[in-house]
This record gives C-alpha cells, sequence and structure tokens, in this order.
C-alpha cells in the first residue's frame, strides 16, 4: 500500500493507493491542499479513483467537490450525508475497492449522523469519531453523544488494539495511535458509563470552530466559499497598479471612469478623487442610468480590493469588457500617501 499523511493547520488528510493498480483514494481532503494532493499522485504514479470525507466537516472546507470537477471522479460520503454533490453513497459494512485495496466501511455516528471510519489493511480512518488522546465533540450540528458512546465502545472497541489510528485531526504532530493505545490511554475513552459519558460530551465547553458558517454551509450545501468566488473573479478580470491609477488621476486622464463601489458612508469620509460611486448592492439595478456607455473604461475599488473583484467580475459579464480592478483598495491608496477627497462630490 501507498500511504501519504498530509497536514493544514491541525486538519488531516490521507492518500491510500494501490501500487500494482496504481489506484488510490483521497480522505478528508482539505482546500488548501489540492495542488499538494495533485502533485503527490502524480509522483507516486497514482490515480484517484475515489475522494471520500468521512463526516460533514464544520471546522475546514472540504475539497472533495473540486477535485470532483477537476478529475471526474465520485465523492464517496455515508448515505446520511446531507451534501447533494456525493455520487456515490456508502453503508455500514460495505468496501471501496481500490486496486487490490478494500476500503470497510464502517457507520460511526456520533460526531454527526454521517460519520464514518474507512479499515484498511493495518489502519483505520476515525474521521472525528476517534482522535488522539480525545474523541470528536457532540455540540455541533447532528451531533449526539449517545450515538458516539456506542460508536466508540460497541464499534471500534471491538477491533483489532494493533490497527493503527488516522484521525481527521491533530494538533500536536503525531502521526498516528493504535486502538489498543486509546482505549488504554484516551481519557475519555476511560468514562465507560454511559450516562457519565454523555453527561461529559455535553459539558465540554469548547470554543465554536472558526469558520463553521462557511464550512457546513460549504460542506453540506455545495455551495462555494468566499475564496473560491474571488479566485474565480479574479481569474477572468485584469488589474490596475495603484501607482497607474495615481498617475491617470494625476493627469486627470478623462477617457477614465473611476468607481467606488463601497456604501455612502465610507465614500464621503473619503475616496480617490474624481471616483463616482456605485455601491456594490446596486450595482446590477442602477449600471444601465449610471453607466450608459459599455464602451467606457472603467476601475472599480472598494476598500480592500475584494469587492471590487467581484464587482469588476459582473460588469465585464454584462458587457462592459473594458473594466478593470484596482490591484489593492482604498486603505492601501491611503497608505500609499496618494490624493484623498471626502465628502459628496467626486
Amino acid at each position: 500500500m501507498i500511504f501519504e499523511q498530509f497536514s493544514a493547520g491541525g486538519c488531516q488528510s490521507y492518500l491510500v493507493g494501490c501500487a500494482e493498480s496504481c489506484a488510490a483514494a483521497l480522505i478528508d481532503p482539505e482546500i488548501s491542499l489540492v495542488d499538494r494532493y495533485l502533485a503527490v499522485a502524480a509522483r507516486d504514479g497514482l490515480r484517484i479513483r475515489y475522494l471520500i470525507d468521512t463526516h460533514t466537516h464544520a471546522d475546514h472546507l472540504s475539497a472533495t467537490q473540486q477535485l470532483s470537477r477537476q478529475l471526474d471522479v465520485p465523492v464517496a460520503m455515508h448515505r446520511a450525508s446531507p451534501a447533494p454533490f456525493v455520487t456515490l453513497r456508502i453503508d455500514d459494512g460495505e468496501m471501496l475497492a481500490v486496486g487490490k485495496l478494500r476500503l470497510q466501511v464502517l457507520y460511526t455516528p456520533g460526531h454527526t449522523r454521517d460519520s464514518l471510519c474507512l479499515r484498511v489493511e493495518d489502519r483505520v480512518f476515525t474521521g472525528d469519531t476517534l482522535l488522539i488522546g480525545a474523541t470528536g465533540r457532540t455540540d455541533l450540528p447532528s451531533g449526539d453523544p449517545n450515538a458516539l458512546f456506542d460508536s466508540l465502545f460497541e464499534r471500534l472497541s471491538q477491533l483489532d488494539p494493533a490497527l493503527k489510528v488516522h484521525p481527521a485531526h491533530e494538533y500536536k504532530g503525531r502521526g498516528h495511535s493504535t486502538i489498543g493505545q486509546e482505549f488504554a490511554e484516551n481519557p475519555r475513552l476511560q468514562v465507560r458509563d454511559r450516562s457519565a459519558f454523555v453527561e461529559m460530551m455535553r459539558n465540554l465547553n469548547l470554543k465554536m470552530p472558526t469558520h463553521i458558517t462557511e464550512a457546513l454551509r460549504t460542506n453540506m450545501s455545495g455551495g462555494k466559499t468566499v475564496a473560491q468566488m474571488l479566485a474565480e473573479a479574479a481569474a477572468t478580470v485584469p488589474f490596475m497598479s495603484l501607482a497607474q491609477l495615481q498617475s491617470r488621476v494625476a493627469n486627470a486622464a478623462q477617457e477614465l471612469l473611476i468607481l467606488d463601489v463601497r456604501e455612502r458612508d465610507a465614500y464621503e469620509a473619503g475616496h480617490i478623487p474624481g471616483a463616482r460611486l456605485l455601491p456594490r448592492g446596486q450595482l446590477e439595478l442602477r449600471v444601465n442610468q449610471e453607466l450608459p456607455d459599455p464602451t467606457c473604461r472603467i476601475v472599480a475599488y472598494c476598500e480592500f480590493g475584494r469587492i471590487s473583484t467581484l464587482a469588476t467580475a459582473t460588469l465585464r459579464s454584462m458587457g462592459f469588457q473594458r473594466a478593470v480592478a484596482l490591484d489593492g483598495g482604498m486603505q492601501a491608496w491611503r497608505e500609499a500617501s496618494y490624493p484623498v477627497r471626502s465628502g459628496a462630490d467626486p
């Protein structure tokens, strides 16, 4: 078996491959590591056949949907997963064939309703059901401490103690543990009375994950992340530098329309001289009135350069093919000590 472990801020993902057939499965991929996964698979001569999430992640953005589009391979999750982009729904006792490898599915709800573990050869990928020295939390959507108790003490405890444990999270740099070590040493697994275990899990008082709303929204629905939207917009628009715009402002260039897409209060507090106000939220509704000439050259800016990138992509999709985005924003303009005008007039 070819095996590679990846880490991104404590999130763990795994590439497992069959050396004979060169088929592989990627488990719990994280969005920031897409290029690295593909590079390692190419280095090892592997072709990814399955993309697997062990559960609906609430603390990071899954890469399964993006990679599925890129590679034209199925996304596998437990049948209870709410994600509409899952193309292969699997259940307890089933297997995925990856060349000569067999990934055995163990349904282990508790951290989430759709949590599963995958056993292959000498190891088990436990997702967030069992962590090294801990367990997955149960206070996130669809979490259930009673179900987690059953998954841990009726399912995982029955496995071979020598099996290596590879969880979806590990923050202390430990590569793996074993089933035997966890049930002997893991503090949470020493609480073997159901009511006491449930009480413990309900009183952990853990902080909510930083990106929980966006992670759940995208991982459950298949929607795009803000970063994805910005990256897609940036790939379709050209940019103008701060220095280039300043030069044109200083020379009072008449052919350039400078468009401030912030809200009115931000515009009046300070804007680029000559800039016209058209807030991003009103762009589609007012564009015909405010920008009657689709051939005009437009440079759009906002406070930090993100909203204006999206606005420019929208303008170009509406026919303003000479629209560009400022590379930076009003904050960078001020920091460069370029001229600023306040008030309602351009």
